[in-house]
């Protein structure tokens, strides 16, 4: 498979797409919530390229309008000096400034986030690059909290051994864990209600135990909290405003 990316407009807004070149007939669209794909078969002219980019444009502009909560994902955020970033009950302020640097830095100094971010950056660039750091910053302020309550659950619960607790930045899922102990959560998880973040941990640590999503899987975490569809059903619901 080839793949490369390009940008388009749709609806207002710039969207990555990446293009992928495979063995197949047809030439099929799709999005996420990070990025729009163009799939189609290997060898291709670039003028039908260019033809399915602009078609991409529209067939993405009518998922927005069906899709606000999806559009709202690929909203440039704009953070500025002054502004206020709420996580859960925290909130911080922001220090910005676009300087003649090579790199961008973040650090937490009381409530206050300074971002000292490169005048070089592109738009989407800037974007990428402060959603990380801010990602970054939030995970250290949270991780002492989160680390407490991974361990707590798992005292009350399945008590089996963890390796590590890691808080970063991921947009694919809200969690993860590996059958050695590693139990990952999304600090995208962090704008979620705290009985929600509480769900996603114990989803985790179930896999400690049952490593697929089996019946006995499902029974485990019923187990410990009956009522997990709600907390499913909110973040299917609201994935859209979870995010920095």
């Amino acid at each position: 498979m080839v793949k490369y990316r390009a940008l388009i407009q749709a609806d207002g807004l710039e969207v990555s797409v990446d293009i992928c070149l495979e063995r197949r007939r047809d030439t099929r669209y799709g999005i996420t919530g990070k990025r729009a794909t163009l799939r189609m078969p290997i060898g291709v002219q670039e003028d039908y390229v260019a033809l399915q980019l602009k078609k991409l444009e529209s067939w993405v502009a009518e998922v927005f309008i069906k899709k606000p909560l999806l559009r709202q994902e690929h909203a440039l955020k704009v953070y500025e000096t002054g502004h206020v970033l709420t996580v859960g009950p925290r909130r911080y302020v922001l220090h910005v400034q676009i300087e003649e640097r090579a790199t961008h830095t973040a650090r937490l100094v009381g409530e206050t986030i300074h971002l000292q971010m490169s005048a070089k950056a592109t738009p989407i660039q800037l974007k990428k690059a402060t959603k990380t750091l801010l990602s970054r910053v939030v995970a250290g302020d949270y991780y002492p909290d989160i680390h407490r309550r991974v361990h707590d659950w798992n005292d009350r619960t399945y008590r089996q051994a963890i390796k590590s607790v890691n808080l970063k930045y991921n947009h694919s899922n809200w969690g993860s864990c590996s059958s050695c102990g590693n139990v990952n959560l999304s600090t995208r998880l962090l704008f979620a209600p705290v009985e929600v973040q509480d769900y996603v941990i114990l989803h985790e640590l179930a896999h400690l135990v049952e490593l697929n999503h089996s019946d006995r899987f499902w029974a485990l975490v019923s187990q410990h909290m009956p009522d997990y569809p709600e907390k499913e059903r909110w973040l299917k619901v609201n994935r859209g405003m979870c995010d920095f």
